[in-house]
């Protein structure tokens, strides 16, 4: 684990794109604050450019660097959630501008996932994480199901847990207001 981590920092750092593993499925991600990084990462998967994509970000403390205002509804929905929650909060701040959405949210994650915590600590910043796939094709729950024409395209591929597969399905995504309330917007 320590030399893929390694190794994804320098990627990421580089501006480049990595292949890993999430708490949820396959992801591709980058340095989230580095709008040519997120450039690259919309051009691999073909995606529309007014789609929104998830940033990773280790913890509260962290988040509060992103996000102008983190609503006392957020720490309840995370300390209680059971499963890979992603909150959309208002006022995102210091991250690559297409990252941001047109209103000015970002769906930020927390993840609870030994890998992706120590990526994110030793990088020391947020990290994209959108599925492992071409838009519109079915979701990675394993290495194996990446489409092989994607895999030529990242910069570096993590080498653990190829044989894993994650019976997890896509993250929960909750939409805060700004009355201290939430939509769904996918369970």
């Amino acid at each position: 684990m320590e030399t893929d981590i390694k190794n994804a920092v320098k990627v990421l750092e580089n501006g480049g794109v990595i292949l890993y593993p999430t708490d949820t499925i396959w992801g591709i991600g980058c340095d989230a604050t580095n709008k040519y990084a997120v450039e690259k990462i919309f051009q691999i998967k073909r995606r529309e450019k007014e789609k929104s994509m998830i940033v990773l970000i280790e913890s509260i403390d962290e988040l509060k660097k992103y996000v102008g205002n983190v609503p006392s509804i957020a720490y309840e929905l995370i300390a209680d959630t059971d499963r890979p929650l992603t909150l959309i909060y208002s006022n995102a701040m210091n991250l690559a501008e297409n990252i941001i959405a047109v209103d000015g949210s970002v769906a930020a994650r927390i993840p609870d996932h030994e890998f992706c915590q120590r990526l994110l600590k030793t990088f020391g910043k947020p990290i994209v994480s959108t599925s492992a796939n071409f838009s519109g094709d079915a979701n990675a729950v394993s290495f194996d199901k990446i489409s092989a024409g994607l895999l030529p395209q990242v910069d570096y591929i993590v080498q653990i847990m190829h044989n894993v597969i994650i019976d997890v399905k896509p993250s929960r995504i909750l939409k805060l207001n700004n009355e201290g309330g939430f939509k769904i917007i996918r369970d």
